[in-house]
């Protein structure tokens, strides 16, 4: 039994048609003339063939076809990973169940990195009921850190669907390269005892290893659930200056009782 995922309940790939509804509306909003009859014509196209052929080819003709901006109102979305993730969206609601985690995997094993990012960035809604935990896994291996904060950052993804060991270690390789772990949405919640040693123990290699330390690991911390030993250790590395000045205002906070 794999411990790193949480088992879904259903088969169904169940989309959230609330946010498909509200980022169709918004980004056709943002096209122009040439960009909307383009956009027309590749839902139509893919209406008439919704094969992972016609989705993987129109996916790479975005770049070609609409302008690359960020959406306003839309967090850290651009036009052409919208314009992907609907076109992956439309293609799956033309398959059955049974065939919708195959081809999401497929199209997503296919993709370039930037299609990649799109799938990612989408899985929230495409996915609501964790079907592809394992896939996120899989993606989560990658050294690309663009690819790594599509999955990471931004998204209720991983929080809703990872076990607490596989969100610890996402919560690691986030601050290992350096990404900026306030945008990792429910973090908070999966704060503890066990992923405080965790921090710790990266705390204490990037020390022995004289690495800067990662600026976001205090916030990975519940200084509250220290340990005496532990808090007494970390306000020794402090009066040592060997901890940045922002973890000071942690350790100043009183312990929980």
């Amino acid at each position: 039994m794999n411990t790193d995922v949480n088992t879904p309940s259903s088969t169904a790939l169940d989309l959230r048609q609330d946010c498909l509804a509200e980022y169709r509306q918004v980004f056709s909003l943002q096209l122009d003339d040439s960009e909307l009859q383009w956009w027309r014509q590749a839902q139509a196209q893919l209406a008439q063939h919704p094969d992972a052929s016609t989705a993987a080819l129109l996916s790479s003709q975005c770049k070609r076809h609409l302008k690359d901006h960020p959406l306003p109102g839309c967090g850290s979305w651009s036009n052409v990973q919208l314009a992907r993730a609907l076109l992956l969206a439309q293609a799956l609601e033309q398959h059955t169940p049974a065939e919708q985690v195959p081809l999401l995997r497929q199209l997503f094993l296919w993709g370039d990195d930037q299609e990649k990012i799109a799938t990612l960035k989408a899985l929230d809604w495409l996915d609501s009921q964790g079907l592809c935990v394992e896939l996120a896994l899989q993606a989560g291996r990658t050294s690309n850190s663009q690819v790594f904060a599509a999955l990471a950052l931004d998204t209720r993804y991983p929080s809703r669907h990872y076990s607490e060991r596989a969100f610890h270690q996402l919560v690691l390789k986030a601050l290992g390269m350096g990404l900026d772990v306030r945008r990792l949405v429910g973090l908070e919640q999966r704060q503890g005892v066990a992923l405080n040693q965790l921090a710790l123990d990266l705390l204490d290699e990037q020390l022995a290893a004289q690495r800067t330390v990662s600026p976001g690991l205090p916030l990975a911390i519940a200084f509250n659930l220290l340990s005496p030993a532990q808090r007494q250790r970390l306000v020794g590395l402090n009066q040592q200056q060997c901890l940045p000045p922002e973890w000071h205002d942690h350790l100043a906070e009183r312990p929980a009782n």
